[in-house]
């Protein structure tokens, strides 16, 4: 696969060739973790790629839910887009704040409602700046764009099929988490979390499938990362994180190595952790 590929990651050097082009949408998708200090919105607001429009991760999601930035309802989503001017016909390109971290989830999003034409910012906003480019403080002029959304069911899980799959082992479980959290030594950074991982999961932590300035390994890298993991690339794969935001990486990973079966555990360890009914492994 090329290193720019739209519908999976493209360059600096790609967008800065294209950043004018008409049908060209750019998201800045920042988020970070609880606690992290961060305000993604407010350092869009003085800082962002020329164009870009903001991903609110926390806003665009399924609010009636007790559990983190789930899944939007397919009109919210629908009518978000279409409120940013986003829609039918566009190539979407999105990047976040911390290099490659939760512009995955949007990437995920967005293939989830039916909508492929998207990429990932490769390096995102650090290796934007860091070669000088082109930033800027000012709201872009929204138009609707009309977005028809066909919802890909197969790409997410519940906590029901991953119960099912972690019993009969038909599925690889991959979690993106620090090795500390996976093995349940390190505190989860939300309270009330019990501490370990799902039964018969696997840890691929996803700082492992990212260079040191951020970018994503190239192929040879990441399957390489992946064998290091135990990973099974024959079996169907559910990924899982914290929240469902880096397991995204994972699946932009399997993406990039042309492995198409694969499907983001939505509630994750936020869900997971909370039930005590469900049960939990630690160590390694």
């Amino acid at each position: 696969m090329p290193h720019s590929d739209p519908k999976t990651l493209v360059s600096t050097d790609w967008l800065a060739a294209h950043i004018n082009d008409p049908d060209l949408r750019i998201i800045d998708a920042s988020w970070y973790l609880p606690g992290s200090g961060h305000d993604p919105k407010a350092e869009y607001e003085a800082s962002h790629i020329p164009g870009a429009r903001f991903f609110d991760i926390d806003e665009i999601a399924d609010l009636r839910s007790e559990l983190p930035h789930t899944v939007p309802p397919v009109e919210k989503f629908m009518s978000r887009m279409r409120a940013k001017g986003v829609g039918d016909g566009h190539q979407v390109v999105v990047y976040d704040g911390a290099g490659l971290l939760s512009a995955a989830r949007v990437w995920w999003l967005f293939r989830l409602m039916g909508q492929f034409d998207i990429a990932i910012l490769d390096g995102g906003m650090p290796k934007w700046q860091a070669e000088g480019r082109e930033i800027e403080d000012m709201a872009p002029i929204l138009r609707d764009r009309h977005m028809n959304v066909r919802r890909q069911a197969h790409m997410v899980r519940d906590v029901t099929h991953v119960a099912a799959a972690a019993k009969l082992g038909d599925h690889d479980i991959l979690d993106a988490r620090s090795p500390g959290r996976f093995q349940g030594t390190e505190p989860e950074p939300r309270e009330g979390l019990r501490a370990g991982h799902i039964p018969g999961s696997k840890n691929l932590y996803y700082r492992e499938l990212l260079n040191a300035d951020m970018t994503m390994k190239d192929p040879a890298g990441l399957k390489a990362t992946f064998d290091a993991a135990g990973a099974d690339l024959t079996k169907p794969i559910i990924t899982t994180c914290g929240s469902g935001v880096t397991a995204c990486i994972i699946d932009l990973a399997l993406e990039r190595l042309g492995h198409s079966r694969h499907a983001v555990y939505d509630g994750s360890w936020a869900e997971w952790g909370m039930y005590n009914d469900l049960n939990v492994e630690t160590g390694a």
